[in-house]
């Protein structure tokens, strides 16, 4: 018997005597905060902490650097490699890689250029096919993978290869197709900003909602008499976002604006997220990358889940080409080739998506592109070597990739704790 506790000797608590814990104060949030970080549970902490260093060293080596135009042009150049790390994030979370897709954002760029400027299709048709192309190589690969138990590192590096020459193949001797100046696509790619208004508007919106679920959330788990959030912290973390984005957005008013394109991969980003955190398929990649066994035997189709992964991946790395072809307005055998590869999968690392598979987040897409970003518009303005870029950026994966195994390691700790 537990002598420490006086009732248990005595009758049994009626449900009158029960009441509701509240979290008392923002101190009992920062305090549960700082348990989590000691736990191993670092979130986008350390990727946050770095792009800080990141703009400060840069600022202060050159102050265009954080000038309005200055990153209303690195948010343009996030947003094609960053649609590519979105996808990256959902095979990294099966604990499986897809190499190819740098070459396939090429490919669906040569495919638009040829489908509409040579073979005169509706812009919306080619783009359709090339989105229709890439979701047939992620489900073949999957096939390889369920059925032949083919490695993703070794048929995605084949489909590397072979697209890169379907790509050389579809563009033919010219080697590049320069898109019409002036085109919507082109325009979105280059020149459209979301009005002022409509900005502010989103900008208070993702408080709005934290706000509306949250007190929801308190409600639900007040009439159980179970525990409920505290409001104070939900107000903090509902004002302080809100607060945060609305000052982004005065800011880069103050130059062109936020650009069409951004926004687009914004809202890729919140609609993965969401697919993640609140539908059964969400929970089920979550449970794949965890424990593909434990998985199967809970009922998961776990050849279900890696199709969907890799078709998701595939499709996304075809609109990432499209949107680079539109920022480029052109389509060319350079396309999908240098560093988007290295660049989208280090983005999802860098962000926070783990290697080894059952943790990451679409945020964490957002937020490594614009680490990457931030180190090339850096170097850039000081008029530095590419090399350095390269070198930076690979430090920086190393670092992410380092952080994400100590975390990994506390967290295994704490739990046997």
């Amino acid at each position: 018997m537990n002598t420490s506790t006086p009732h248990t000797a005595g009758p049994l608590l009626d449900r009158s005597d029960v009441r509701v814990k509240h979290a008392a104060s923002l101190g009992d949030v920062v305090a549960a905060f700082i348990g989590r970080v000691k736990s191993g549970d670092l979130g986008s902490l350390p990727v946050i902490v770095g792009l800080v260093i990141i703009w400060s060293v840069f600022t202060a080596l050159n102050p265009v650097f954080l000038s309005p135009n200055n990153l209303v042009n690195l948010l343009f150049d996030c947003s094609t490699v960053g649609v590519i790390a979105l996808g990256i994030v959902c095979v990294l979370m099966l604990g499986q890689i897809d190499l190819s897709v740098g070459s396939m954002s090429g490919f669906a760029s040569a495919l638009v250029g040829t489908l509409w400027v040579n073979q005169g299709w509706p812009v919306l048709g080619a783009i359709a096919a090339a989105l229709a192309v890439g979701a047939a190589f992620g489900a073949l690969y999957a096939a390889l993978l369920n059925r032949l138990g083919m490695p993703s590192f070794v048929t995605t590096l084949a489909g590397l290869l072979a697209i890169l020459g379907m790509q050389l193949y579809v563009l033919g001797p010219s080697g590049s197709i320069n898109l019409p100046y002036g085109a919507t696509l082109v325009d979105f790619g280059q020149l459209m900003i979301i009005p002022t208004p409509v900005s502010f508007a989103l900008a208070v919106l993702p408080g709005l909602v934290i706000l509306v679920g949250g007190l929801r959330t308190r409600q639900r788990r007040s009439a159980a008499q179970l525990s409920a959030p505290s409001l104070a912290g939900l107000l903090a973390r509902s004002g302080a976002l809100t607060v945060l984005l609305v000052a982004v957005v005065a800011y880069l008013s103050q130059g062109r604006g936020v650009p069409l394109m951004f926004g687009l991969f914004l809202g890729l980003a919140v609609l993965m997220q969401y697919a993640l955190t609140r539908t059964k398929w969400g929970r089920s990649m979550f449970a794949v990358g965890g424990n593909p066994e434990a998985a199967r035997r809970a009922g998961i189709s776990v050849k279900g889940i890696y199709t969907s992964a890799f078709m998701l991946c595939a499709s996304l790395a075809a609109l990432g080409g499209v949107l680079g072809a539109a920022r480029l307005a052109s389509s060319s055998q350079q396309a999908g080739t240098g560093d988007v590869n290295l660049n989208a999968i280090a983005a999802a690392v860098i962000g926070g998506t783990s290697l080894f598979g059952g943790r990451g987040s679409a945020y964490s897409a957002v937020l490594g592109i614009i680490v990457i970003q931030s180190i090339a518009s850096g170097l850039t303005l000081l008029n530095l070597s590419s090399s350095l870029r390269f070198m930076i950026t690979g430090a920086v994966l190393a670092i992410a990739v380092i952080v994400d195994s100590l975390a990994r390691q506390s967290r295994v700790s704490h739990g046997r704790a």
